[in-house]
């Protein structure tokens, strides 16, 4: 017996030790550790679960008082939009609405233009949706799930699909039908935004400490790298890439604050300033390190001014965390710059002496130039700094009747978006064709989801992948209706019964969709819920009707997964040849003698680089390719900087003929810049170098204290791009084709 009771007791104490490590996630790792997200979600989970469930059912309600026919579409609709902050609910609810129109308007064309002829109404149906995929593939910003300019576009193929689908069955009353659709999406989307607005308070405030927050978080990430580099190693930001992705997802957040903010004086504007100062930080900060490689480069002067700057760095995130104003950094920041540029000039005074004065030291004059240089990226790093905290002081503290405006641009991949478009395309006529050949009585509904699973999609970096979690999430909410249809949901016979029997499988599906790793299963279980469950106001959902819905979601989830691996799969060898080549084209471009771009496009095209590596090195093993092509960017888009630099010095036209010619050289070597083709990337280095050998030997003769200043700013900008083309050699030489054993070997 007491044996017995002792077992007992640890039985007890076992289950209570997992069901505690399940919920605080202390212990070693459990199976049971994964459904924290269920057992013990976080408050703002549970909030956003419990409200958009809320949400979903009175919209649902609303539709079966009004006696609408498909009340399903509004409940569906609620989750479509509803998001975890009232500034992405917003924006993804106007875009919604967008793409709602334009969908429903392209629909009405199509059903009143070709009603009689099934193959080619089919072959516009997958066309219309892949030129939706094509157009959100071109819209700025990285191609997420939570990019909203893209979502409008998702939004357009989804109606555009389920309106047209449906009024192939009864052409006469398309109208109706693309009136109920469009009625059902309004009713969610009202609904929804009203819900979510009382749920939030003090929206305006909460906004702009979330802008104070993201520019703190970003140069959180981006001072470790500086500190380390001011220390001596030179590969500490090449190494830091997530500090560029982190900038572009800080990015969107300022967008959906303005939208919390309402009438705003521009805050947003200088987030992203200061934001993107960080990112030229980084760049100013692979600058310094390329001219760190230089011998004896680094002197007493440097290395105590660095020394400074690094303790300075890293007092600031915690000194802007807090709510106080920013003009005690701004000051001593000031004074370091201010000590920078003074000993810039004596270390050019010194260089002056040294070359005029008998006996002239030439190595003593090599090491001061080079010193000089450093010293004055080092103040242009400072310069930046600078810049990156006014303009977050700006975000804070508003001026009335502002009018400072910063958009960042991202890299519109044409080739992307045709194949993302060819892709749908092709896998919405496929299964248009099966379901005319086959004379599937259900076909048609077959037809219908994979049109909006190509919808949703297409537009993503790895839609295979999607698809493959998005199925997923049918197999689960495939079960959960079979459980209500064929049991729970013929107990109901008013609506606040039906609500309540729902409830707690919305509320499973708001909880997953708030934890990360679940999102794309959760999106198709909150979708696709209301449609297999189908609540009615006369009638319910039969077994025959459950299993008739049931089949080809499946069956659609299959095919698009199927069609995905097979059809253009994703190619990341591909895509990283494009984003290559593209990099080299801009160079091109840049030193080129036409308009030249504005700083903004240079960082956004940058920043992009590393979102879309990101999205598309998740399954690489090859981790030199990786790191090669990450070290690429960034080094691109430094040498970009630079050769704006050096376009802005030519402009002043302070060099002497010689020193200009030089550089000029450089930059039509640069012109012709493709990489291929028996030595380009050998005769654009070599260029570079002759050019910084050159220049050094004029700036060591020139007497002119003003000229050698500007000298000195040309020496080093030509040194940065000389080194990051020697480092980057592997990415820069595109003699080698991107599977050439070379590179691509670990």
């Amino acid at each position: 017996m007491k044996a017995a009771a002792f077992s007992l007791s640890q039985f007890c104490q076992a289950f209570k030790t997992i069901v505690r490590q399940a919920l605080e996630g202390g212990g070693p790792p459990r199976a049971l550790s994964r459904l924290r997200w269920l057992f013990a979600p976080n408050l703002l989970s549970f909030g956003y679960a419990l409200r958009t469930t809320l949400s979903s059912l009175i919209a649902l309600g609303i539709a079966l008082w009004w006696e609408l026919g498909s009340p399903q579409w509004a409940a569906l609709t609620v989750w479509m939009v509803a998001q975890g902050t009232r500034g992405k609910s917003i924006a993804k609810a106007r875009w919604h609405m967008f793409g709602m129109v334009v969908g429903t308007v392209c629909a009405l064309v199509l059903v009143g233009s070709m009603p009689q002829s099934p193959l080619l109404y089919i072959f516009w149906v997958a066309a219309g949706i892949g030129g939706f995929c094509f157009v959100g593939t071109l819209l700025p910003g990285p191609a997420t799930m939570t990019n909203y300019r893209i979502h409008g576009m998702r939004a357009s193929g989804f109606t555009y699909a389920i309106i047209a689908l449906d009024g192939a069955a009864a052409p006469d009353q398309i109208f109706h039908i693309a009136m109920a659709r469009a009625t059902y999406i309004t009713l969610g989307i009202v609904v929804e935004t009203t819900i979510s607005s009382l749920f939030q308070y003090r929206l305006g405030l909460r906004a702009r400490n979330r802008l104070a927050t993201n520019f703190v978080q970003a140069l959180d990430g981006a001072v470790p790298a500086l500190v380390r580099l001011l220390g001596g190693d030179r590969t500490a930001v090449a190494n830091s890439p997530g500090v560029f992705t982190t900038i572009v997802s800080l990015s969107d957040q300022v967008e959906f604050a303005e939208v919390e903010m309402g009438e705003h004086q521009h805050e947003g504007d200088h987030a992203r300033a200061a934001l993107a100062a960080i990112a030229v930080l980084m760049s100013r900060g692979l600058d310094l390190g390329a001219l760190l490689s230089m011998p004896e480069s680094q002197g007493k002067d440097y290395r105590e001014i660095a020394g400074e700057v690094a303790a300075f760095l890293q007092t600031i995130p915690q000194r802007l965390s807090d709510d106080l104003p920013a003009a005690p950094v701004l000051r001593e920041l000031i004074a370091l710059r201010a000590t920078c540029t003074q000993l810039a000039a004596t270390c050019l005074e010194q260089e002056m002496i040294a070359a005029t004065h008998p006996p002239i030291d030439i190595a003593q004059e090599s090491s001061l130039s080079r010193e000089g240089q450093l010293l004055h990226k080092l103040g242009a790093l400072l310069d930046e700094l600078q810049q990156a905290i006014e303009q977050f002081e700006m975000s804070r503290n508003p001026v009335p009747h502002d009018h400072f405006r910063y958009p960042m641009r991202s890299y519109r991949d044409w080739r992307m978006a045709f194949t993302n478009s060819l892709r749908a395309s092709v896998t919405i006529f496929g299964s248009g064709v099966i379901w005319i050949t086959t004379g599937w009585t259900d076909g048609l509904t077959f037809m219908m989801f994979v049109s909006i699973v190509c919808a949703l999609f297409s537009t993503l970096e790895q839609p295979a992948l999607a698809t493959q979690a998005f199925l997923h999430g049918t197999i689960f909410v495939v079960g959960m209706c079979g459980l209500l249809d064929l049991w729970v949901m013929a107990q109901p016979t008013i609506y606040e019964t039906l609500a309540l029997c729902l409830a707690v499988p919305m509320l499973v599906g708001g909880l997953a969709f708030a934890w990360p790793p679940l999102v794309l299963a959760a999106v198709a279980y909150n979708l696709f819920l209301p449609i297999l469950v189908g609540p009615m106001n006369q009638g319910r959902m039969d077994e025959i009707l459950y299993f008739n819905t049931a089949l080809p979601l499946f069956l659609a989830m299959v095919f698009s997964m199927w069609m995905y691996r097979l059809f253009l799969p994703f190619d990341p060898d591909g895509l990283r040849w494009d984003l290559r080549v593209s990099i080299l084209r801009r160079l091109r471009r840049l030193a080129q003698k036409r308009a030249a771009p504005p700083m903004t496009e240079i960082i956004g095209r940058g920043v992009d680089g590393f979102v879309r590596l990101a999205s598309m090195t998740t399954d690489d093993r090859n981790t030199y390719v990786r790191d090669r092509y990450v070290s690429g960017v960034l080094s691109g888009m430094t040498i970009e900087l630079n050769l704006l630099r050096l376009r802005g010095i030519l402009a002043r036209d302070i060099l002497p003929a010689d020193a200009r010619h030089a550089t000029q050289a450089m930059m039509n070597r640069m012109q012709q810049f493709s990489g291929r083709y028996g030595g380009q990337y050998g005769r654009t280095a070599r260029a570079a170098d002759l050019a910084v050998e050159y220049l050094s030997r004029m700036e060591q003769a020139e007497t002119n204290l003003s000229v050698r200043e500007e000298m000195l700013r040309v020496l080093a900008s030509l040194h940065v791009i000389a080194t990051e083309l020697k480092e980057n050699q592997a990415f820069f030489d595109a003699s080698s084709p991107y599977l050439d054993r070379a590179f691509s070997s670990s």
